[in-house]
């Protein structure tokens, strides 16, 4: 059976490994994914409306919808104001979990309607 120290060593041996193979590796996969972008004509920007920022280029040629029917509606991007103020000026809009701040007041005794904006 090893013991801890032999199991290190393996261990700095396959990351050492592995840190060569990936250097090894790495120019010929940019160059696989490279020659793949070329022949399907994909761009950085494609890329980044991958991601979920907008429509690709095939969505947008052929009328492709990135939801389904009844699917919900994209969420907003706006902030809401704060409904609750701490003592320490912490704000709340009083959407999602309440925050450490106000639940340890809460515990204490206090009302939640006590930091109201």
């Amino acid at each position: 059976m090893s013991n801890l120290m032999d199991i290190q060593n393996q261990i700095e041996k396959l990351q050492k490994q592995a840190v060569e193979i990936k250097a090894r590796e790495f120019d010929k996969t940019v160059q696989e994914i490279r020659a793949k972008m070329d022949a399907f004509g994909i761009t950085l920007k494609d890329l980044q409306f991958a991601k979920g920022r907008g429509k690709s280029k095939a969505a947008k040629s052929t009328g492709l919808k990135k939801r389904a029917k009844g699917a919900a509606k994209a969420k907003s991007t706006s902030t809401v104001a704060a409904k609750y103020r701490g003592p320490n000026g912490e704000t709340w809009s009083g959407r999602g979990l309440t925050p450490r701040w106000l639940a340890a007041l809460v515990a204490q005794g206090r009302s939640k309607e006590d930091f109201a904006v």
